[in-house]
C-alpha cells in the first residue's frame, strides 16, 4: 500500500532533517485531525487520496517563513486549512475558463498541497476518482497551467524526496545554520584565455567599465535582506571586518572564474591583501583594459559568469565593501553551494543573528546602509 510508503518516506525525511537541518525540521506541523480532513473533503467536494490523508496525519503542513520545510521545487508543505484556501483560490482563477482550457490549466478536482508562496505556483494532486491519474502529482505554473507526470502518487513523490535528501548535495540538499536549501551549482564554461594574452590597445572599441563607484557608497538594504541571517551579520559587523571579507570573497571569485590568471588582476588583489589601496584606474589602465577585453570575449562566448566577474571586479576593488560582498555572493551563488559557509568563514565565523525582520532593519543604525524606508515604517508603527 502506498500509504505505508508515505509513512516510511516521512520517517526517512524526518530523520534526515532532525540530524542535518533541525531548524527546518522544527517547522513541520503536528498531525492533522481526521475530523478536519473530513470537513475539508466535504467543503471542497472531493475525496482526498489515501496518500494525502496519510501525509496530513503525519504533518499538517509546515509553518510559513524563511526556515519552512519545502519540497525540492521550493514549494512549502501546506496544512489542511491552507489546502482548502489555496484550492478555492485556484478555482476562482479558473472559473471563467471553458472545459478545454480548464483541462490543462486547473479543474475543480485538483488540490494544491504545496505552495511557492510568491506566486500561485505550487504542487498539485489529482483527486478525480475513477481516473487512472487519481492521486498523481503535478505542478501548477501560473503562466502555463498544470503539468502532471512528476510521480504516480504522493508516496512515490515523498520517497524520491527522501532519496534526494539522503544523497545530500548530489541530490540538491544543502544545509547552513540548521536550515535546508535546495540548490545546485552550475558548471562554468571551460576556461579560456591565457595569462600571456596581449592587452588591447587603448584606442580599440571596448565596453567601458563603470568606474563611478566609491568606498563611501551607501548600500540599499535590499541587497542584504535576501542574505537572511548573513545579511544581518554584515549589517552589524565592524566595517573593517566586512572589508576583509570582501577582499577574500573577491579573491574567491577571481580564482573560481579564472580571472586570477591575469597578472593585472592578481597584482591588484595581492596589493589589497597587503592593505594597500590601488590607485583608481581610467579606461586605458592595464587592469581596466584587461577586464574590458574579458567582457568582450565573455560576451562572444555567452559566458555570463566571467562577464559578471569582470564587470563587478571594479566595485570589489574600489567600491563599498558591503556592495562588494553582495556582488561576490551573487556570482558565487551560481558556482558553488558552499557560498554561505564560505562567506561566514570569511567574516570570521562569528555567531549568527536571527533572520532579520522589519524591526531589525527599522532600528539598524549603520551609515553605510540605507534602511531609511524601514526606519520610517518602524517609527510610524511605534506611533
Amino acid at each position: 500500500m502506498t500509504e505505508n510508503l508515505v509513512l516510511d518516506s516521512w520517517d526517512r525525511i524526518d530523520e534526515w532533517l532532525r540530524h542535518n537541518a533541525p531548524r527546518t525540521f522544527a517547522t513541520l506541523g503536528p498531525p492533522a485531525g481526521q475530523e478536519e480532513i473530513a470537513a475539508a473533503e466535504e467543503e471542497l467536494g472531493v475525496t482526498f487520496p489515501a496518500d494525502l490523508v496519510a501525509s496530513l496525519l503525519r504533518h499538517n503542513g509546515a509553518m510559513d517563513g524563511a526556515e519552512a520545510f519545502r519540497f525540492s521545487t521550493d514549494d512549502r508543505l501546506l496544512s489542511v486549512s491552507e489546502i482548502v484556501r489555496d484550492t478555492r483560490w485556484m478555482r476562482d482563477i479558473a472559473a471563467d475558463l471553458d472545459e478545454e482550457e480548464a483541462e490543462y490549466y486547473w479543474i475543480d478536482a485538483y488540490l494544491k498541497f504545496g505552495s511557492y508562496g510568491v506566486t500561485s505556483d505550487g504542487l498539485t494532486i489529482d483527486c478525480r476518482r475513477g481516473q487512472d491519474s487519481y492521486g498523481a502529482i503535478g505542478r501548477f505554473f501560473d503562466e502555463t497551467g498544470t503539468d502532471f507526470g512528476r510521480a504516480a502518487s504522493l508516496g512515490a513523490y515523498l520517497a524520491e524526496l527522501a532519496d534526494r535528501l539522503e544523497h545530500g548535495r548530489d541530490g540538491g540538499a544543502v544545509t547552513f545554520n540548521g536550515r535546508l536549501y535546495w540548490e545546485w551549482a552550475r558548471s562554468l564554461e571551460p576556461d579560456w584565455g591565457s595569462a600571456d594574452d596581449r592587452l588591447p590597445r587603448p584606442d580599440e572599441e571596448l565596453p567601458e567599465l563603470d568606474l563611478s563607484c566609491s568606498p563611501t557608497d551607501v548600500l540599499h538594504v535590499g541587497f542584504l535582506d535576501g542574505l537572511d541571517e548573513l545579511g544581518a551579520l554584515l549589517a552589524v559587523l565592524p566595517r573593517e571586518q566586512v572589508a576583509q571579507a570582501a577582499r577574500k570573497q573577491l579573491r574567491r571569485v577571481a580564482v573560481e572564474t579564472g580571472l586570477n590568471k591575469y597578472p593585472e588582476v592578481r597584482t591588484v588583489l595581492d596589493a589589497l591583501d597587503r592593505g594597500e589601496a590601488p590607485p583608481r584606474p581610467d579606461q586605458a589602465d592595464p587592469l581596466a583594459l584587461r577586464l574590458r577585453s574579458v567582457i568582450v570575449r565573455a560576451n562572444t562566448r555567452r559566458d555570463d559568469h566571467r562577464r559578471w566577474a569582470a564587470e563587478k571586479m571594479v566595485h570589489g576593488i574600489w567600491g563599498s565593501p558591503y556592495r562588494s560582498v553582495c556582488e561576490s555572493t551573487s556570482i558565487r551563488g551560481h558556482l558553488t553551494v558552499d557560498w554561505r559557509t564560505d562567506l561566514h568563514a570569511d567574516l570570521g565565523n562569528p555567531p549568527l543573528p536571527p533572520i532579520p525582520d522589519d524591526r531589525f532593519w527599522g532600528t539598524l543604525r549603520n551609515p553605510a546602509i540605507d534602511s531609511s524606508w524601514h526606519a520610517a515604517q518602524y517609527a510610524q508603527d511605534q506611533g
